[in-house]
Formats: C-alpha cells, structure tokens, sequence
C-alpha cells in the first residue's frame, strides 16, 4: 500500500486501549491515531516513560502502528471564545470559568507535544478554536479589524505551545473545520500568513469538511500540500434539494432534513480517487486515517467497510509510463 491506513480513535474512546486494538485490528487498520481524550492519558505519556512503553507494547501485541496523536478537545479549549458546550471538553473545576478553561487547554496541548515526542510520533491532529467564527456571517456587522484582531489573538494564544513543540520536533496539523479560526481555504491561507508561514502549523486535511461549502478538496490539497501533515479519510453526502440549506437548520445529524450529512466512506460525495492521486502527485507519504462519521450505520460495520473502500483508492503512482511500450525509436 502507498501510505498505512489508520483508524482514529475519536469516536472509539469509550473502549479501552487493548479492546480497541483488538477490533481495529480485524477491521483491517494499520495503526491507530489516538486520541487525548481516549484511549491516551498525554499527562502520563508526558512523564512516564513506562506507560509509554505499556502503549506501545500493547499496539505492536496486535500489529498497530501510532503515527499520530488527536487532540481536537483541548485545542479548542485554547483560542475558542467561551460558551457553556466548552465546560463539557475541560474538567469539572474548570467549568464555567473561560481562564481556567484555556489554561487548562493550554497545558493539555504543551503535554501533547512531549507525550508524542516520548511516543515516536511527530504530528499532533487537532482544533485551535476561535474566537471569532461565530462572526462568520457579518450581522450584526463584523469589521476587519475585528477579523484581524481575532487571528492576532489565535496567534498570541498558539505561538507559545508551538514553540514547546518546536522544542520537542513535533508538528501540528489543524483540521480546517468549522468553528475553528481556519475554515475554509481563505482562512487557512489567512492563518499560515498570520503565523508568517511557521513550519510548525500545518494542515489536517479532512475534505468532507469542505465539500459542503463547496470548496473543492482536491484544488483545496493541490494547493497546500506542502502543508498538509496529516489525511483524515471522511466522506459527507450532499441533500440540497431546495428544502435544505447548507447550514444545517440546527437538525441533528443524520437527519434527512439536513443539505449535508457525514456518512461512511464511499456513500458520500468526496472524490477519494482524485485526492489520493493529488496526494501521490505531492508525495504525500502519511497516513490515511479514517474519521468514521456516520449516524444511520453500525459503527463496526461502517468502519470495516470503510477500511475496504480506502484501500481501492490507496494506490502507488506507476513507476512506468502507460505509453511506454509502444514507443518507436521512429
């Protein structure tokens, strides 16, 4: 296979680390992408070298590799502009408290840094927050200078735990998602400029965030794939038939009524050939980690499938040219 294909355990973190394991492993996934808040503890992976051990011998008992740590909930913690939905991510002492809240957030992603570097792995996935995104649609009026001070504030927020993980080799791939300061491709171009193109930051490439805005992943990836750090492999179905918008209406996902829902891959509308032949065109070697998203499926089920579908599309680039047997010296 081109690049391993990984299972992120995002939506798995109710299952221990040896259960986990166990099922991904007959699922058909090379290796997990764990998640700070299951199965991982960062803080313990951060200053002991035991646990450490304990979890890696436990993914190589089953075959797994780890080639990336997910840390979207304290992330958003960092930058995010309070409201009560952020005291459910951080601990109980913290709640209703937006200091506490993004020094706790703060932390957490300092600690990610160290446990990764302690792991063996060198990209931390995850979410940054915003404290502007809910400024989105401008009414009441938003001003540029309202946008300008809220990426001067994500940076003021980020540049410190970018250099703990400067310290420690690590990168950080920030899944472009709404809710977080880059959202599309604008912002995220907004955002690199914002950090003057600091090495350290650099994408989570996740295309069933944008099919819906109708950003085209594929164009989105050609144009950022030295950025692009790590792949999260989800799929999102379009249901604009005249009833439902693209923002949702506040309908819970899996619901019909909704324009877009996120399903399992190959139910969707992504175009997972073209983006796995823009990732061999960029040499993009990572791994292909699936994100499983699907409200109306058996997770099982729809992960194992999942797995399948991806590896269609995980393909090498030729090492010849198609055309090259029937060239003359003519």
């Amino acid at each position: 296979m081109a690049r391993p294909i990984t299972l992120c355990t995002a939506q798995w973190a109710d299952l221990p680390l040896d259960e986990l394991c166990r099922v991904a492993k007959q699922m058909g996934y090379e290796g997990l992408e764990l998640a700070t808040w299951g199965p991982i503890d960062v803080k313990r992976a951060s200053e002991d070298l035991e646990y450490v051990k304990e979890v890696k011998d436990t993914l190589a008992k089953h075959g797994l590799g780890c080639w990336a740590i997910a840390a979207h909930v304290p992330g958003q913690c960092v930058a995010d502009l309070w409201d009560p939905r952020l005291d459910g991510f951080a601990p109980a002492e913290c709640s209703g408290k937006p200091e506490l809240i993004r020094k706790w957030g703060t932390e957490q992603m300092m600690l990610t840094a160290k446990a990764a570097h302690n792991m063996g792995v060198k990209v931390v996935t995850g979410f940054m927050g915003s404290p502007i995104f809910k400024y989105f649609y401008s009414f009441p009026q938003t001003s540029e200078a309202m946008v300008e001070a809220g990426f001067r504030e994500v940076k003021e927020c980020w540049g410190p735990i970018f250099d703990e993980f400067d310290r420690y080799g690590v990168k950080f791939a920030l899944e472009v998602h709404p809710g977080e300061i880059a959202f599309d491709y604008w912002t995220f171009k907004k955002l690199l400029e914002t950090f003057d193109y600091r090495e350290t930051l650099g994408c989570n490439f996740d295309p069933s965030h944008l099919v819906w805005q109708m950003v085209d992943p594929c164009m989105f990836l050609e144009d950022f794939i030295d950025r692009v750090y790590h792949v999260h492999a989800k799929d999102c179905k379009l249901n604009y038939n005249g009833r439902n918008g693209c923002l949702g209406s506040h309908i819970t996902f899996g619901d019909v009524r909704r324009g877009w829902n996120f399903v399992s891959l190959g139910h969707g509308d992504v175009d997972f050939d073209g983006i796995c032949r823009v990732l061999n065109q960029g040499g993009y070697s990572g791994p292909l980690s699936v994100e499983w998203e699907d409200s109306g499926m058996d997770r099982i089920y729809g992960a194992t499938e999942a797995c399948e579908f991806l590896q269609r599309y995980n393909f090498e680039v030729s090492k010849v040219a198609f055309d090259s047997a029937i060239r003359t010296d003519a």
